[in-house]
């Protein structure tokens, strides 16, 4: 399969977290926070153990200071512009403008998703489909997210739902871009890097770290695990 295939997986993850919101279904919510925990543990280990070293081998001397872009790139855009956003369920009343801001945020994240699923089969198939899994992994819990924060700001749920299908078409345009747009060809694997390092790390670790309790941190480390099965098994 194409990366475009498997980037319109990854855009479907996004509507189904938002579907999950949409009904509250409460069961289906807890396994989502444990799913946050499970994705920060494969996206770190990707971003260790494979994007920053093929980056650096591939990118050269300018790779860290593109991965310190993507890095500084999603804290601008989630934290810095947007007043108010966090992975899971928003449980307090928002603003529209709240949700609009986050949504925009969420858009440069989500482009360069794609961007790396492309740059991941660049390399190779192995790394393509590990990068795919860290994206699918956390595209449930990120629609989620934001379709929470509509509904929180009162919009009907069919409008949630197309938020989070805004999220899923920027992965689709950012497999398509790295394909025509040369910068992104050439240093998508670092800004990649970049980017997932501080999703795993500063947006999903944070949900699960303060919460009491063993659970939590097992699917964390069970994440880890995950991602070492699946490299076992792909190389």
């Amino acid at each position: 399969m194409s990366p475009f295939v498997y980037a319109t997986l990854s855009a479907l993850a996004n509507v189904a977290g938002a579907l999950v919101v949409a009904g509250r279904a409460r069961r289906s919510m807890r396994l989502l926070e444990a799913l946050i925990a499970v994705a920060a543990g494969f996206m770190i280990s990707v971003a260790l153990t494979q994007l920053i070293p093929e980056a650096l081998s591939r990118g050269g001397t300018s790779a860290p200071g593109v991965m310190l872009v993507g890095y500084l790139a999603v804290h601008f855009t989630q934290h810095t512009l947007t007043s108010h956003f966090h992975f899971g369920e928003e449980t307090h009343s928002v603003t529209t403008a709240i949700s609009v801001s986050a949504l925009a945020g969420l858009l440069m994240h989500t482009f360069v998703d794609g961007v790396a699923i492309a740059a991941g089969f660049t390399v190779g198939r192995e790394l393509g489909l590990l990068v795919f899994i860290a994206v699918v992994l956390h595209k449930l819990p990120e629609g989620l997210a934001i379709a929470s924060l509509f509904l929180a700001a009162g919009q009907p749920p069919r409008v949630a739902v197309a938020a989070a299908g805004a999220l899923g078409l920027t992965t689709l345009l950012g497999v398509l871009a790295t394909d025509f747009v040369r910068p992104l060809a050439d240093h998508g694997l670092p800004l990649a890097a970049g980017v997932t390092l501080y999703v795993a790390a500063s947006n999903l670790v944070p949900e699960f770290q303060a919460k009491r309790g063993w659970s939590l941190a097992l699917y964390f480390f069970g994440g880890c695990g995950l991602f070492t099965l699946a490299y076992m098994l792909l190389t």
